[in-house]
C-alpha cells in the first residue's frame, strides 16, 4: 500500500430490490463496494457496479435463477486486508483470527453492529432496504489505512421510500 493511502469500501445489505438514491450517494466515491446479501434484485448490483467494483454474495432471499451467479460466501483482499463475506454471521464456519482475516462482513440481522474480537473486526452494516421492524436504514464506510480500519456508520433514515 503506498504510504499514507486511504482506500474506502461501501458495505452494504439486505437491499431487498431496493436501491435508495440515499445509498447511492453515500457510496459515491468509493473505491469498492461490498453488498452481504438478500440483494432482492439483479439490477441493483448493476446499479453499485455504476459506481465502483462490487464483490457480493447471496443472502437467503435471493432464490431466483440470477443469484446463482453470486456465491454463499468469499474472500476478498482489499487495500492489503482479508475481508471475509457472509449473510448470516451464525453461519460462520472458520476462525477467523486464525485464517488470517481482517474483517467479517455481515447482513441479515437488519442491526447494524461494529466489534473487534480477538483483532478482527465484524461489520455488520444493517439493513439498507426497506424499513423492517422499526430498525433504521443504514450501511457503512469502511476505511483501511496505514494505521488500521476504521468503520462509519450512515443512518439513511430521512430516507422517504418505505
Amino acid at each position: 500500500m503506498i504510504l499514507g493511502h486511504k482506500m474506502k469500501i461501501g458495505v452494504i445489505s439486505d437491499t431487498h430490490g431496493l436501491l435508495r438514491s440515499e445509498a447511492e450517494q453515500q457510496l459515491a466515491g468509493m473505491a469498492h463496494i461490498v453488498h452481504a446479501g438478500d440483494i432482492g434484485k439483479p439490477d441493483v448490483i448493476d446499479r453499485l457496479r455504476l459506481i465502483a467494483p462490487v464483490t457480493a454474495i447471496r443472502g437467503n432471499v435471493d432464490t431466483a435463477p440470477w443469484a446463482a451467479a453470486y456465491p454463499e460466501t468469499t474472500m476478498v483482499t482489499l487495500g492489503g486486508r482479508k475481508l471475509y463475506v457472509l449473510h448470516d454471521l451464525q453461519d460462520l464456519q472458520l476462525d477467523p483470527a486464525s485464517a488470517g482475516i481482517d474483517v467479517v462482513i455481515s447482513g441479515h440481522s437488519h442491526r447494524a453492529r461494529i466489534k473487534t474480537e480477538q483483532g478482527v473486526l465484524y461489520l455488520n452494516p444493517g439493513s439498507a432496504g426497506p424499513r423492517r421492524f422499526k430498525l433504521p436504514i443504514t450501511l457503512a464506510i469502511l476505511e483501511i489505512t496505514e494505521s488500521g480500519l476504521q468503520t462509519t456508520l450512515h443512518d439513511l433514515g430521512s430516507a422517504s421510500a418505505p
